[in-house]
């Protein structure tokens, strides 16, 4: 005579669903952490010029764009009515107010960095192939004045001939 009665029907244990929360909320901070969002809405057109020699920028945080190229929109600020337009951050910035506003803009990013990396901090021109330098020799000068003397420039990939 046995103790143990053996009967046919075998019952699954329930999966423990505490750990699978963990997990999931493990996953979800990670990919919040490992993701950056896109700082500025484009309002103009940018279609950089193509070069051969192109390097990355290493960290993307330590970069601040200015956007030239001419507006997607109509309602936008421009330099000469309609042609070209400054982005800086989300905003488009008046003719007569380029120079103020590049300046407030430099001062912005410095202080929104810690002390160590306002040394470090690259402004980056995104400009349209088609503008005219004098816009950008605007730009660079204010910069140059502001002690914001890492400057970029944008460029596309050219396919070398073989």
């Amino acid at each position: 005579m046995s103790r143990f009665k053996k009967t046919g029907e075998k019952e699954t244990p329930e999966l423990n669903m505490g750990s699978m929360s963990d997990i999931i909320f493990m996953f979800l901070f990670f990919f919040m952490v490992i993701t950056t969002m896109r700082e500025a809405t484009l309002k103009v057109h940018f279609n950089p010029p193509k070069a051969t020699e192109i390097q990355k920028l290493e960290k993307k945080s330590l970069v601040a764009n200015i956007y030239v190229g001419a507006p997607i929109s109509k309602n936008e600020n421009t330099l000469p009515p309609g042609e070209v337009s400054v982005q800086l951050n989300d905003q488009t910035i008046k003719a007569e107010e380029l120079v103020a506003d590049v300046r407030d803009f430099i001062g912005t990013e410095k202080e929104s960095r810690d002390a160590i990396d306002r040394d470090k901090l690259t402004f980056s021109l995104k400009v349209d192939k088609e503008v005219q330098m004098r816009y950008v020799n605007t730009i660079k000068q204010e910069l140059r004045k502001n002690n914001a003397l890492k400057i970029n420039y944008a460029a596309g990939k050219r396919e070398t001939a073989k």
